[in-house]
């Protein structure tokens, strides 16, 4: 009886020892993730001086001067941030909903529908989530200026809605989660195939979906590779945020850290603001959507 009571002493001892360390572990990654966002807030509020004489934990008392210089001094003149926040909403909102919609649609039907060539769709998706933007960026934008699409924001919104990475996470989602029997219950009471995929396919994804959401929304917010590329022209009303950033952080003329540091952080605020109302789906999401098959 003491041998077992010693055991068991013995596990639970080895159990909150192991709880200890991972809180541990966590607190740090935690701490790694959190202290760079930390440290540009802080840098916003000191003076262009001070934050090149070192890092620093304590915030400055420049904050105001630092939006008064962003947006007063001449050489920012293209700082427009109201203008950069609508045009990369637009953006960003709408390659959401597409790349989202259509990716839930993809994997839905690649669940759900037996057909001979699923298996190679599939690995066909996954091939392509290999390929970098990069390496087919020239002919993408050779073929955009011969459809006469420079400078508009349709190349930068509708060839999100091929998303390899949202279908390839869609998919496992469903896999884990979705009973292929309720299809079939649906079809019995004649309900038509896209009316199932709406009514009782996309409330179940809710969480896979909100999770996506917010990756697709924070990768296309701080996308400046496409959108500098296909807005050639830099008109001002056009200009997205982080092209404006770019403007901003790459002026050599003004060496103002404080104010750039400043446009970095306002940058930011909507992405922060849009996980955390969606955050509370991140956990569940993730679980659910990263079971093996």
């Amino acid at each position: 009886m003491s041998s077992a009571n010693g055991a068991k002493d013995n596990y639970t001892a080895k159990l909150r020892i192991k709880s200890i360390v991972l809180f541990v572990v966590m607190i740090l990654l935690t701490i790694i993730c959190l202290l760079p966002i930390y440290i540009l807030i802080i840098n916003a509020t000191r003076a262009s001086a001070d934050v090149t004489s070192g890092v620093s934990l304590i915030p400055g008392n420049y904050l105001a001067k630092n939006f008064d210089t962003l947006f007063n001094h001449p050489m920012f003149v293209n700082f427009k941030p109201l203008i950069g926040f609508r045009n990369s909403a637009i953006i960003a909102g709408c390659a959401t909903v597409l790349s989202v919609f259509f990716s839930a649609l993809t994997a839905y039907g690649l669940v759900v529908y037996d057909f001979k060539l699923r298996g190679a769709a599939y690995t066909f998706i996954l091939a392509v989530m290999m390929v970098p933007m990069q390496v087919t960026s020239v002919g993408f934008l050779q073929f955009m200026l011969k459809l006469d699409l420079g400078d508009s924001y349709i190349p930068l919104i509708v060839p999100t809605i091929a998303a390899p990475a949202i279908v390839f996470f869609m998919r496992q989602y469903l896999k884990s989660s979705f009973p292929l029997d309720i299809v079939e219950a649906a079809r019995i009471d004649g309900c038509g195939e896209f009316r199932t995929f709406l009514t009782i396919a996309i409330p179940m994804m809710k969480p896979a979906i909100a999770v996506q959401a917010i990756f697709a929304f924070v990768a296309n917010w701080n996308n400046f590779y496409q959108p500098s590329m296909i807005l050639v022209s830099r008109k001002q009303n056009q200009l997205t945020i982080p092209m404006m950033v770019s403007m901003i952080t790459s002026n050599d003329k003004v060496n103002d850290y404080g104010a750039k540091y400043a446009a970095i952080g306002l940058s930011i605020v909507p992405i922060v603001v849009v996980y955390l109302v969606l955050s509370k789906f991140i956990v569940e999401g993730v679980a659910l959507g990263g079971v093996k098959e």
